[in-house]
Formats: C-alpha cells, structure tokens, sequence
C-alpha cells in the first residue's frame, strides 16, 4: 500500500494552541503510519497562498495527498482549494466556514471537507462564565482576536447573545492570536489618559495568549493601587490546552478558559480513512467546546 503524504498548513508558531495543532497532528500521523510536514504562514494570508501552490504545482511525485489548513486571512483560499482539487490532492480547511467546499465537493474526486470548533458556541461559554463571575454585573474589558478572521467574529456574536444585560462590555481588538498582540492591545488602550479612570470588573480574551499578554500590559503599564487593583480582576481566555489554558487557571493565573479541542485530529483521521477507501467525510464536522472549570463549579468558587 502506497505510504500516504500530508501537509499541513497553520497561521502562525508563535500561539500555543496553532502549536498543539501541528503536534497533536504529527502524534497522529505516527499512529495512522503516514507522512505530514508542518508548515507555517507567519500571518500572512498571501505568504500561505504562495507557500501552498507552490507544493500543489509541484512535480506529481512530489505532490502530498492531502493538504489541511487553517486559513492565516479573511477567506478560505478558494482558488488554492480548487487547485488542489484540479491536481487531486485532498483539501480540508479547519476553524473557518468555507462556502466552496460544497461546490467542490461535487465535482472532486478527492475528499475535500472542513472541520472546525462551533465557534459561536465558544462565545456563548464566555458570556455564561462572565454571568458565573460577575453575578451583580459590572465591566468587561473584552479582547477580540484579529477581526479579518470569522472565528473571532462568531465568538463576540455569541459572547453578546449570552452575556446578561447587566454586564456591560468594551471591545478592544487585537491584531493576531499572540500574546504580544494582546499585549499591545491593551497597551495601547492603557496610555489613553481615560482609561484609568474607566471601570474594568473583568478582562475576557478571545484566546489564552491574548489573556497573558493583556495581564503583561497591566502589570507594565500601571502603578500603585490601581496596578494592584487591576490585577486582581478576573482574566479569561479560550483554548484550554492541558498544560497552558488549564494549567493557568489552576495555578489562578486565569479565571477560566474554554477548551477547544485540536480539530487537526479528526481532521487527518477523516482524510486518511477516506483516502485508505472509508466512506467519504461529511462537508463539515463540529467539535463541541466546554468550558474549564465548568460554569456550576466557576459560580461556586470551587477548585479545579
């Protein structure tokens, strides 16, 4: 049997959770006994164009049989999918709707399928959290991830279809998914001469990273009584990988986060088994988020 080859493309290695992907990947790929490189887009949606047609238009022994991506941009690369298509080469986008994979689909002879986290539900879990720590209400100030990216905009949609009436949130934006985005985010927000002044009962971050570094940017940026109040606000983020997310609300670093499992797993098992003459996948698979610690346990203060 032919020894199946796999690429897989992220946005960035500098976020723990786009590193658990591609080591989580590499761990199944040994015990699925096929090849996968790891290649990454350095945020930059043109660069993991380029980068991916550059493999799909390569010579055809050298070509992988499936490409998995999680778009560094706006879109889903549509004309890169189709490429990849045309050249036969199995294509899965992850964490990012994608309206070509149905049309695809219908003419390919390749599995191509997405695979994501119900995002939406992921900001439902945050607005539940901030009701459980908040529960007289009060302020967020409320991290969002780089808002070219549909994940960040579904997760504020479903943060403000939960949240209570009585907490009342400020929306920051972060340029990327990395603690020094989050860092600078709020840095930035920090040497407005307003901002010490305005009320903040919670920070809550579209991701863990972003979370750390918004910590950073209140332990450098104040001083005094207010650094020390600051500080004692309730941090949250998402991602919740077993020994960052979760490990930093057990040690108190963060209130509470929501665990979103790596999808570049069933995202490999899927096109290999397709691949190796399983049924084909469906057009696309959802992993249900949770949150750490779980809401009754966060609205009661237990430990983790």
């Amino acid at each position: 049997m032919k020894r199946l080859r796999f690429v897989l493309s992220l946005i960035t290695n500098e976020n723990d959770y786009q590193m658990e992907q591609a080591r989580a990947a590499q761990e199944t790929a040994r015990r699925l006994d096929v090849d996968l490189e790891v290649i990454f887009a350095d945020n930059d949606a043109i660069n993991q164009s380029q980068q991916l047609l550059a493999i799909i238009q390569a010579q055809s022994g050298t070509r992988p049989d499936g490409i998995l991506m999680e778009p560094a941009g706006a879109t889903g690369l549509p004309l890169v999918a189709q490429a990849a298509a045309s050249a036969k080469i199995g294509w899965v986008v992850m964490n990012r709707e994608a309206e070509y994979v149905r049309e695809l689909r219908a003419v390919s002879s390749v599995p191509v399928f997405a695979v994501g986290t119900d995002h939406t539900e992921v900001g439902r879990i945050q607005g539940r959290q901030f009701a459980a720590l908040l529960p007289d209400g009060g302020s967020i100030l409320y991290i969002q991830g780089p808002t070219a990216s549909s994940v960040s905009q579904l997760r504020l949609t479903g943060m403000f279809e939960s949240k209570p009436e009585s907490i009342r949130v400020k929306v920051l934006k972060s340029s990327s998914w990395t603690e020094s985005s989050g860092n600078h985010a709020v840095s930035s927000w920090l040497r407005l001469s307003t901002s010490h002044e305005e009320r903040v009962d919670l920070v809550g971050c579209q991701n863990d990273s972003i979370a750390l570094g918004a910590q950073k940017a209140f332990q450098e940026l104040t001083s005094g009584g207010e650094r020390e109040a600051r500080l004692k606000i309730p941090f949250t983020g998402v991602d919740g990988l077993p020994r960052t997310g979760q490990e930093w609300v057990r040690r108190g670093t963060l209130a509470a986060t929501v665990i979103t499992p790596p999808n570049s797993v069933p995202a490999l098992e899927m096109m290999v088994s397709a691949l190796r003459g399983g049924p084909q996948p469906p057009e696309t698979k959802l992993i249900e988020p949770k949150s750490f610690p779980d809401i009754e346990n966060l609205g009661r203060g237990r430990q983790v």
